[in-house]
């Protein structure tokens, strides 16, 4: 009689995160990215345990990254947060616990956009024509 293989979960409890979380932070070679990655997993941990999840998928990744935005977290916070969020997923699935279907659409979940912030000293669309204007007609070498 063959063995059934074990379905994988939709719900991580918290002793498969903590196993997916281990699984991760064993696989990065640096240090400071384990540091990182631990805090970052540690958080979501809380917050995913906080109250009743349905489901570890997209849609509550999702709603993990407003909760940081609504926090007040930079970009680069919420992004590097999200990175660990994913690598959970994706070594939660490489485990068996998470299905494959499921860390893919977790992989999907856009992260933070980075907005430009001017720094120094601009020019106004007028100092910008006066300033093209002192050299039109000249050669370029001139």
């Amino acid at each position: 009689m063959a063995k059934k293989a074990k379905k994988p979960k939709s719900v991580l409890r918290l002793p498969d995160l903590d196993y997916s979380r281990s699984a991760v932070l064993n696989s990065l070679p640096s240090l400071n990215s384990r540091r990182s990655y631990e805090h970052a997993i540690r958080d979501f941990t809380e917050w995913y345990c906080s109250e009743p999840r349905l489901a570890f998928n997209k849609t509550v990744v999702t709603r993990y990254r407003i909760a940081l935005e609504q926090r007040g977290y930079a970009p680069s916070t919420i992004n590097l947060r999200l990175a660990a969020v994913r690598r959970l997923a994706y070594e939660a699935s490489d485990c068996g616990l998470l299905s494959p279907d499921l860390a893919a659409g977790i992989r999907r979940v856009k992260g933070a956009k980075r907005l430009g912030v001017r720094v120094g000293n601009w020019l106004t669309v007028e100092q910008g024509r006066r300033l093209l204007a002192v050299h039109a007609g000249k050669h370029l070498r001139d």
